[in-house]
C-alpha cells in the first residue's frame, strides 16, 4: 500500500494546522456557521441530527494494522466506542465534539490518514475493487492508478468547487465488485485487440433522486493519458455543469442533457487541448507509485487442503472466501454483519481484533468493501480456522457474504439530518427475519436508504428498498431487480409504499415469489429478470 513521503506529511499536517486555527475561531465566534461551512465540509465534518459526524479518508479501501488500531482508538477516546464503515469505502464516525476535531485529524496525521475531500464539491474518495491485486481475474493491480488519481485530484485548484460533489471508480476486471457504472466516472482497465493495456471511460452514473448508469464515452484510453482524460471530462462538466439547481447539478444530469455523444465530442476536443499543456504526471511518478504495491511475498507449495470437519467453519469457508491468484492463499471476507446487527459498525474493540489479524494473517494489509464489510486480501488457506475461530469469539463470523443477512444500510434518521425515514430497524429486522433461510435464498443482495440520496444504495439492490416522508409518517418503497455488478441495472419500485412492519413482510414475500417460480441455479435476480416484476406485484398487492 501506499506510504506518505515528506512532501505527503507535510501537506496533510499543514492542513490539520490550518483546520485548528479554524475550528478556534469558529468556537470563539469569530466566524460563523456559513463561513464554518464549507470549511469543515471540506475536512469531512458534516453537522448530523445529534452531533458532529466526521467522514475519514480510506483511499481505494485499503488500511494497515496501524491504521486500524488508530481508527479503534478514536472511537474509544473520541466517539462512544464505535465506528461505521460506509458505501463509500471509509468510516464515519456519529457522536464528535468539534473541539475535538483537530486533535482527530491530528492523530490520524500520525498514522498516514486524514479528512480532506471526504465532503464538498471536489472529487471525493477514489474507490476501487477491495479484492485488488490479489484476484486472478484482473489484467493489473489497479491502484497504482487509483492512487495517481487521488495524488492528482487532492487540492487540484480547478475542482474544488465543482457544481457537485464527484466520485471516481478504478476497476481492472470484467466483473464489477466495486459499483463502477454508478459513479460520476467509471475506468475498467482493458486490453484492447492489439494487446496493449488502456482504459475504459464510463462517466455520467450515479444513484440519488436521478440514478442514472454511466455511458461508455471511450472504450480504450492509453494508460499513459489517463489523468488528461480525466481533467478533460472534468473540465467540461465544470464549464457547463448546473449550478444553479443542486437537484440537476451532477455530471450525469449534463451528460443526460447533452446527450453522451455531445458530451464525449467535447470532451474529445478538450482532451486534445490539454495534450498540448503536458499535464500528465510523468512516467516515473507512476513508477514510484507503483513500487508500493509490489504483491506480498506469497510462500509457494503450499497445500490446497482445507479441513471441513466443523460444519459452521466450512460454511463460513464457503461462503465467505473467494479464490486468489497465487496457490494456498484466499481473500476473506469478514462480515460486520451479525444477524440483527446495524450493518457496517464495528467496535473498538473489534477494529483491535482486525487490526491483529491483519498483521497476523495477511501481509499487515485489510481492506474496506463498499458493501460495508472488511477483507483480508492474502490469506494462507492453512490459517482459516485460527482466523475464523477469532473472529466467531468476537462476534464478527458471520457466514452471510452477498445473502440475505449481508445488507447495506444507510444510517437513516437515526443519525442523518438528511433522512426522511430510519434504515438501521428495517434492516435489523430483516436480518433477523430471513437469515435462518439464508442457504435457501442464496445470492440475493438487500439494500436500504433513509433517503432519496440513496447512500444504502437501494436502487441496485436485487431488493431495494427506500424510506421516504409520507405526511410526516415514514413509509417504505420496495424496490425490485436493480444490480450493481458488471450487469448493472436499476431496480423499479413495485408500488406504493409499507410501513416498517409491512415493508418487512414485503421483502419475505418477494422471497417467496422467487422461491415458487425459480428454475435450478437461478438467484433471486435471474428469477425477477426472467419473469418480470407482475408476479411479485399480484403477491405484494392482490
Amino acid at each position: 500500500m501506499y506510504k506518505y513521503d515528506q512532501y505527503d506529511q507535510a501537506m496533510v499536517d499543514a492542513r490539520v494546522a490550518e483546520f485548528r486555527d479554524q475550528v478556534r475561531r469558529r468556537i470563539e465566534g469569530r466566524i460563523t456557521e456559513d463561513q464554518f461551512k464549507p470549511l469543515r465540509l471540506q475536512n469531512g465534518l458534516y453537522l448530523q441530527l445529534h452531533a458532529y459526524m466526521l467522514r475519514v479518508a480510506v483511499p481505494y479501501g485499503t488500511l494497515n494494522s496501524a491504521q486500524m488500531h488508530a481508527l479503534a482508538d478514536i472511537a474509544d477516546k473520541y466517539d462512544r466506542g464505535y465506528g461505521h464503515f460506509t458505501t463509500r469505502q471509509n468510516i464515519q464516525y456519529n457522536w464528535i465534539k468539534l473541539e475535538d476535531t483537530p486533535d482527530i485529524l491530528a492523530d490520524l496525521a500520525k498514522v498516514e490518514m486524514h479528512a480532506i475531500q471526504t465532503s464538498g464539491n471536489c472529487i471525493r474518495n477514489i474507490s476501487s475493487d477491495h479484492y485488488a491485486g490479489a484476484t486472478a481475474d484482473e489484467l493489473i493491480d489497479p491502484r497504482p492508478y487509483a492512487e495517481l488519481l487521488r495524488q492528482w485530484s487532492s487540492f487540484h485548484p480547478e475542482f474544488l468547487a465543482l457544481p457537485r460533489k464527484f466520485k471516481i471508480c478504478v476497476i481492472a476486471s470484467e466483473a464489477d465488485r466495486a459499483a463502477m457504472k454508478l459513479h460520476d466516472i467509471g475506468i475498467r482497465i482493458v486490453k484492447n485487440d492489439s494487446g496493449e493495456i488502456g482504459a475504459a471511460f464510463y462517466v455520467g452514473g450515479g444513484m440519488g433522486r436521478t440514478p442514472m448508469i454511466a455511458s461508455c464515452i471511450n472504450p480504450f484510453v492509453p494508460l499513459d493519458q489517463l489523468v488528461t482524460y480525466c481533467e478533460a471530462c472534468l473540465r467540461v462538466y465544470n464549464r457547463y455543469g448546473r449550478r444553479d439547481n443542486k437537484y440537476k447539478a451532477r455530471i450525469k444530469i449534463l451528460v443526460h442533457e447533452l446527450g453522451a455523444a455531445e458530451y464525449t465530442r467535447q470532451v474529445e476536443e478538450e482532451f486534445a487541448h490539454l495534450q498540448t499543456q503536458d499535464i500528465e504526471p510523468p512516467l516515473a511518478e507512476l513508477e514510484r507509485i507503483s513500487t508500493y504495491f509490489a504483491p506480498p511475498a506469497f510462500e509457494t507449495g503450499l497445500s490446497e487442503d482445507i479441513d471441513r470437519s466443523a460444519p459452521d467453519f466450512a460454511l463460513w469457508v464457503d461462503t465467505n472466501t473467494v479464490p486468489h491468484k497465487a496457490p494456498g492463499y484466499v481473500s476473506a471476507v469478514i462480515s460486520l454483519k451479525p444477524v440483527g446487527g446495524i450493518p457496517g459498525d464495528a467496535s473498538a474493540e473489534q477494529m483491535h481484533l482486525i487490526a491483529d489479524l491483519t498483521k497476523q494473517y495477511s501481509f499487515d494489509e485489510c481492506r474496506v468493501t463498499h458493501t460495508q464489510n472488511i477483507v483480508l486480501p492474502h490469506v494462507k488457506k492453512a490459517d482459516l480456522h485460527a482466523l475464523w475461530t477469532a473472529l466467531e469469539a468476537a462476534g464478527l463470523g458471520a457466514a452471510n457474504l452477498d445473502r440475505v443477512g449481508d445488507i447495506i444500510a444507510c444510517p437513516g434518521l437515526d443519525y442523518c439530518s438528511l433522512a426522511n425515514a430510519r434504515s438501521i430497524p428495517v434492516a435489523q429486522k430483516i436480518s433477523e427475519r430471513l437469515s435462518p433461510r439464508s442457504a435457501e435464498l442464496g445470492e440475493l443482495k438487500v439494500k436500504i436508504s433513509g433517503c432519496i440520496n440513496a447512500c444504502g444504495h437501494h436502487h441496485a439492490g436485487h431488493i431495494g428498498v427506500l424510506g421516504v416522508d409520507k405526511k410526516g409518517v415514514e413509509n417504505y418503497q420496495l424496490l425490485l431487480g436493480g444490480s450493481e455488478a458488471d450487469d448493472t441495472s436499476l431496480g423499479k419500485i413495485t408500488g406504493p409504499g409499507f410501513d416498517e412492519a409491512g415493508i418487512v413482510d414485503a421483502v419475505e414475500k418477494a422471497t417467496e415469489v422467487y422461491l415458487a417460480q425459480r428454475t435450478d441455479g437461478e438467484r433471486f435476480l435471474d428469477t425477477y429478470r426472467r419473469i418480470g416484476i407482475n408476479p411479485f406485484k399480484e403477491a405484494l398487492y392482490g
